[in-house]
């Protein structure tokens, strides 16, 4: 496995993180929010709230696992955007999307986004011990719990607006529904908390998180099918035939994350880990080592998505550290092996392509957008590099 890891760390220091330093806006602040698939950089394209959290969190997590001081640089420049620019002072939370100068132009506050706001903050934190950093994660969190938390029906809520008044879920909801309930903002906030435990050992704080990683095994994962549900109504009712086979595997491992930083002893959790991640190695993984998109009322969309392979990889490879089933370590060489030939960018300049569809066509999606950063990617390298690649029994 050592030759797997050090391509792994290869790709992370001389491609990834490379080619972002390359976006790093030194005039306006922040990162250049679009390259298209020429490779084209659009300077004046708007920066997105997620995007500038995002790259804060990769920076970070880079100086912290390797000491470099030119990822510290771009860490401390992320951090300088995110708390000038990205965060609203007079109303607090972060702002969904701003010009290309730093001017909000959508100031609607999400949950989800709130939630990458305090994991990148609690990962600089980790990474420089920057008090402030720190504070402002602490600040954001009682936001979320305060304003985003319906205590009658144990869940948090999805859309606001710059003054913390609730609008229709637009921003995270998909496949013709406006959901009021979702698994993927779930998901984040048990991501970022996570985090933040980490470094603040809060009471509070650890009862949340407990109570999240309840929700997921009660209201969002179906015992019966070992699939996580997606979208919800207000009554937490499912409201559309989906599976989401990249956030199921991604969810697998931050939820065992989470269970293994609050030392939780449930057999229950443990098994629903190793359940989800049995059950998408069997359901989602083609012939060629790729996983594949979703399945949308029973029919399968094989498109393979850049972020889903980099989460699978981290989701079977912890899978592998829970059970010792090296079905799963070979379920990662493959999917490395698939990343290599069809989903890193090898040109010049270039990164990682969006997706590739189900008969082998390349997409033409931008390279740098809103939705597309260093987070998934980066952090599949560090997880990877970080982990043993052993099951201690």
């Amino acid at each position: 496995m050592n030759g797997i890891k050090k391509e792994i760390a290869m790709e992370l220091k001389a491609h990834i993180l490379p080619f972002w330093m390359g976006l790093k806006d030194d005039v306006h602040g922040g990162f250049y929010g679009a390259v298209d698939h020429e490779l084209v950089v659009n300077q004046k394209a708007d920066k997105g709230g997620i995007a500038s959290a995002r790259i804060l969190w990769a920076y970070a997590a880079a100086y912290r696992v390797t000491g470099e001081q030119e990822y510290l640089d771009c860490a401390d420049h992320a951090y300088a955007f995110l708390y000038d620019k990205v965060y609203d002072h007079e109303f607090q939370g972060i702002y969904w999307m701003l010009d290309y100068q730093g001017n909000p132009v959508d100031t609607r506050k999400h949950i989800y986004a709130q939630a990458f706001a305090v994991y990148a903050l609690s990962e600089y934190y980790r990474a420089t011990h920057h008090q402030e950093a720190l504070d402002l994660a602490k600040t954001i969190y009682q936001v979320i719990e305060n304003k985003g938390y319906d205590e009658e029906r144990e869940a948090y809520l999805e859309e606001f607006n710059r003054y913390w008044l609730q609008k229709p879920n637009k921003m995270l909801s998909e496949n013709g529904v406006i959901a009021d309930i979702t698994t993927n903002t779930h998901l984040h906030i048990l991501e970022a908390y996570t985090n933040l435990y980490r470094v603040w050992k809060n009471a509070s704080l650890e009862k949340r998180l407990i109570r999240l990683v309840h929700i997921f095994y009660d209201k969002i994962y179906n015992r019966d099918t070992k699939f996580l549900k997606v979208f919800f109504d207000k009554n937490w009712c499912e409201i559309v035939n989906l599976k989401s086979f990249g956030h199921d595997i991604e969810a697998s491992w931050l939820l065992d994350d989470a269970i293994k930083v609050l030392n939780i002893q449930k057999p229950k959790y443990t098994e629903m880990v190793i359940d989800i991640a049995y059950n998408i190695g069997d359901y989602a993984i083609e012939k060629d080592g790729s996983l594949i998109n979703e399945e949308h009322n029973d029919k399968k969309d094989t498109t393979r998505i850049w972020w889903g392979q980099a989460e699978a990889m981290v989701g079977f490879l912890n899978a592998y550290e829970r059970t010792g089933d090296t079905y799963f370590l070979g379920l990662v060489k493959q999917l490395w092996q698939y990343t290599k030939d069809h989903m890193i960018d090898v040109r010049q300049g270039g990164e990682w392509h969006w997706s590739i569809d189900q008969h082998g066509q390349l997409s033409k999606k931008p390279l740098v957008e809103p939705w597309k950063t260093p987070y998934h990617n980066t952090r599949f390298c560090i997880e990877l590099m970080e982990r043993k690649w052993s099951h201690d029994t």
